[in-house]
């Protein structure tokens, strides 16, 4: 049974189409700096927001049409849910999915009977796997949900509410590497405060060290390969959680020797509560060597509350692919889409539109092939991701010594300058170039390079 018979398989048409569900930018089989598109991004949809969200606020129900959803908390509804998701996953042509574990099962009414269910819904998750070639990008335990997770879950003052947590996760880990998963996410939701009249932050902060050395542990006796990540939020649902940050989540995984084991899951939406830029927040992960993965969404700068939106933005998409690229790209992770539709999208097609509007924008960033006046690089004409992302690979390069000497490239325009003649004694780098025209630099001329650069962003966001 086909349950969005009217969607046929996305697929890439190029800049010129009209189609609204076709890839006008991203093309995954398209070879760019050695990688396809499609190991470069690695494209995630996740479960939680695309197949479990009704789309309800805190002043109204949901809005969500979801016809192949009977309403109920069971098991039988379950395994229909992942067939749903598994044709949506396989028509959009996105290589990972991530979940929570009470995403894909329902909570049973003890720890046994959610485990027994969490293993009949698995068996269905593997089935379709194998059918579709669909990866688990990373799992993960909705450890903030259930009352019990009132005052946290690793940091709770309550022992039964911290062991029932390491027991839900041990399971999570071990469902997720008998699906294949190549991660395993920690988010905190309920690991804080919202007031320090009763908190003692060292002491919950060592029960935390402690119950990540526990999972690290089991990763080990079971043999799992994947990484475990940390995802930093500085607030919603408490005041203020332990893992605020990059640098928090970073200081923290130093002071109880967790370095080695934890990489982190950045999101923008998170980056904009703590007061941070995504590109901040990404900068400190490559300058530690913690880069794992990110979530990509936007936030309402106006708002004061976590909206996963969709990104809508050139300008913010090109600066978080910029440390990405200054690492080399990803090893691990890979850019998941941890968005919802907002309310008033409530069609199941609406999850397609959203999603293919997101990859536009993402592989749009990257991508300046169509600009008129797009130089070659170095005398060779290249496909690079971006213009500006070559001239940060071609600087690290060159700072580990992979290059002797630098190719003289405007990080803007990407224009060899190594012909031209210069001056004696002045330094090639990049940001010293020599301005041998005496209008280079005149109103005139920058008002024209601003309109160039301008030029991407100001037609349709696909």
């Amino acid at each position: 049974m086909a349950y969005f018979p009217k969607i046929k398989k996305i697929r890439y048409e190029g800049p010129d189409s009209k189609n609204p569900l076709a890839f006008k930018w991203y093309n995954e089989d398209e070879i760019v700096e050695g990688k396809t598109m499609k190991d470069h991004l690695r494209f995630s949809v996740v479960y939680w927001h695309t197949f479990r969200n009704a789309l309800s606020d805190p002043f109204g129900v949901g809005t969500a049409l979801r016809p192949w959803d009977d309403g109920t908390e069971s098991v039988k509804n379950a395994q229909k849910r992942v067939k749903v998701a598994f044709e949506f996953m396989e028509k959009l042509g996105a290589p990972y999915y991530a979940f929570h574990d009470r995403d894909v099962a329902p909570e049973g009414k003890s720890l046994s009977a959610s485990n027994k269910n969490f293993d009949a819904v698995a068996k269905v998750l593997k089935a379709e796997q194998e059918r579709t070639g669909i990866k688990l990008l990373w799992g993960t335990a909705c450890l903030f949900a259930n009352p019990r997770y009132m005052h946290g879950a690793a940091t709770s003052c309550n022992a039964d509410a911290f062991a029932y947590a390491a027991a839900q996760v041990k399971k999570a880990i071990e469902v997720t590497h008998q699906l294949g998963g190549e991660g395993y996410t920690f988010w905190g939701g309920r690991e804080g405060y919202s007031t320090l009249w009763n908190t003692d932050i060292g002491r919950e902060l060592d029960h935390l060290g402690a119950f990540l050395q526990m999972a690290v542990d089991h990763k080990k006796k079971i043999g799992f390969k994947g990484q475990f990540y940390i995802e930093p939020k500085p607030k919603e649902p408490t005041k203020h959680q332990y893992d605020s940050d990059a640098a928090a989540c970073l200081n923290f995984l130093r002071q109880y020797n967790l370095m080695d084991h934890f990489k982190l899951n950045l999101e923008t939406n998170h980056a904009t509560l703590a007061g941070h830029e995504m590109q901040h927040e990404l900068e400190v992960a490559v300058a530690a060597g913690a880069l794992g993965s990110i979530d990509a969404n936007t936030g309402d700068p106006m708002l004061g509350w976590d909206t996963d939106q969709f990104p809508t933005s050139i300008y913010l998409t090109t600066e978080c692919m910029l440390p990405i690229l200054k690492m080399g790209g990803f090893s691990t992770g890979g850019v998941n889409f941890d968005a919802k539709v907002r309310r008033e999208s409530f069609e199941p097609e609406d999850l397609f539109h959203a999603h293919v509007g997101g990859r536009r924008l993402r592989t749009r960033s990257q991508d300046r092939r169509r600009h008129p006046r797009r130089r070659p690089i170095g005398g060779v004409c290249q496909k690079p991701l971006s213009l500006v992302g070559q001239w940060y690979r071609q600087k690290n390069r060159v700072r580990q010594g992979q290059l002797q000497e630098p190719r003289d490239v405007h990080p803007q325009e990407g224009r060899s300058l190594e012909k031209r003649k210069r001056p004696s004694g002045i330094p090639r780098e990049p940001h010293q170039r020599v301005h041998l025209r005496q209008d280079h630099n005149s109103p005139k001329r920058r008002l024209k390079q601003a309109a160039f650069f301008c030029r991407p962003a100001l037609g349709q966001a696909g």
